[in-house]
């Protein structure tokens, strides 16, 4: 008799058959009796130990040995020169794109289908977002769209790239890996280059993944990973920018610190800072978590190839698979259904079945914060994701090791 979940059965529609494989593989294949949450964190290293040391040396806060340890353990994970530790990610978006030079009432050229904490990074610069359309290969910005937006609605001005229909300056491009697939960074950086903007990766989903052999967060002007609680790497909450630019690095380290002048004693600020650094007890966390990275991401990577296999001879339903030439982290994977009604039926059961799955965000456009929002064409691909998208448990704990 086959294993639960790996039986393959004659018939049924795509979502029934699709969420009996999964419910199976998880009850059955792993043994997990309660409920399954799309992405847990894993401590099964150093964790205790280093936050212990934080509490019974009294470094909790915004200074500490850990806050170093875990920029330089960052930078090099993502193969990058410089890191900058900070409270989050959307504050390290934010610290980032002012750093490059986003100002009031720029535009910065952002991808409509991610999480809405990337367009707020760029409002809080007193900028707005240019809303543009996906590519199907990977879910990021698409770079042809992109380039015939800049050809056909922009045109070179004074100051840089302007945005025909708006008047605004164009100011930076935003990319992101979406659910920890790389963008086409190639691409975006010959068009960036082309016309003189920066990149700032939102590369929150993304830490370990790799574009042509380098790592995510390394392949912008400045990039930002976030190491939220979902996070594959956690410090509970907090984010680190890196960037190979020394200079621009050292303008972020003072700008996240309240742009405070050093001096023995006195509190002199030479410009509008942020109390954005990250405390030294989350940074304990992080690194314990960091020296397990490559751990986490063979899991990660090995469960997607069990839900590849678990999956891929179901009519009607596809796995989002890493684009050619990249290694994935699989921070969340995802199936793509025919339709809307195929994905609500599978969200259904697995819900029933105490699964946690859950469809993609709505398009930023289309809520109420970003309704006025400009925005290139109808954004047909991203509204394709929204409706016939899932994500599926992901998290390194499911294949954990058994202890012992």
């Amino acid at each position: 008799m086959s294993k639960p979940g790996t039986a393959r059965d004659p018939g049924g529609d795509a979502a029934t058959l699709a969420a009996g494989r999964l419910t199976g593989f998880l009850r059955g294949d792993l043994g997990i009796d309660g409920p399954v949450a799309m992405h847990e964190p894993s401590f099964e290293g150093n964790e205790w130990a280093y936050v212990k040391d934080c509490l019974d040396s009294g470094w909790v806060s915004s200074a500490g040995a850990y806050v170093e340890r875990i920029e330089r353990m960052t930078a090099k994970a993502c193969g990058a020169a410089h890191g900058v530790a900070v409270v989050n990610g959307t504050a390290g978006l934010h610290a980032a794109l002012l750093a490059v030079g986003v100002g009031a009432d720029d535009l910065v050229v952002c991808p409509a289908l991610t999480f809405i904490a990337t367009a707020n990074a760029v409002s809080y610069c007193g900028a707005q977002p240019l809303f543009v359309d996906i590519e199907p290969a990977t879910g990021a910005i698409d770079p042809a769209g992109l380039a015939a937006l800049f050809e056909s609605e922009c045109a070179a001005g004074p100051n840089g790239l302007v945005h025909s229909p708006s008047g605004r300056r164009v100011a930076a491009i935003l990319p992101v890996h979406l659910f920890g697939h790389p963008a086409d960074m190639a691409a975006l950086n010959a068009l960036a280059g082309a016309h003189g903007l920066p990149v700032v990766e939102d590369a929150a989903e993304a830490l370990g993944s790799r574009y042509r052999d380098r790592g995510c967060g390394s392949l912008g002007t400045a990039g930002v990973i976030s190491f939220n609680g979902n996070k594959t790497v956690t410090t509970g909450g907090g984010g680190v920018i890196v960037t190979d630019d020394a200079g621009l690095a050292e303008r972020l380290k003072h700008l996240t610190t309240t742009a405070r002048v050093a001096d023995r004693w006195w509190f002199d600020h030479d410009d509008v800072g942020f109390n954005y650094r990250m405390p030294n007890i989350n940074a304990a966390l992080g690194s314990a978590q960091l020296e397990q990275l490559p751990a986490f991401i063979r899991r990660k990577r090995d469960l997607a190839t069990r839900y590849r296999a678990l999956f891929g001879d179901i009519a009607g339903v596809e796995m989002f698979a890493e684009p050619a030439g990249c290694d994935s982290n699989f921070w969340l994977n995802a199936l793509m259904f025919e339709s809307a009604r195929e994905r609500d039926d599978f969200l259904g059961l697995t819900h029933d079945a105490g699964i946690e799955t859950r469809p993609c965000w709505r398009l930023i456009p289309d809520t109420a914060a970003y309704e006025d929002a400009p925005r290139a064409g109808d954004l047909g691909v991203a509204r394709s994701f929204v409706e016939r998208l899932v994500n599926i448990p992901s998290g390194p704990r499911l294949l954990r090791p058994a202890a012992g």
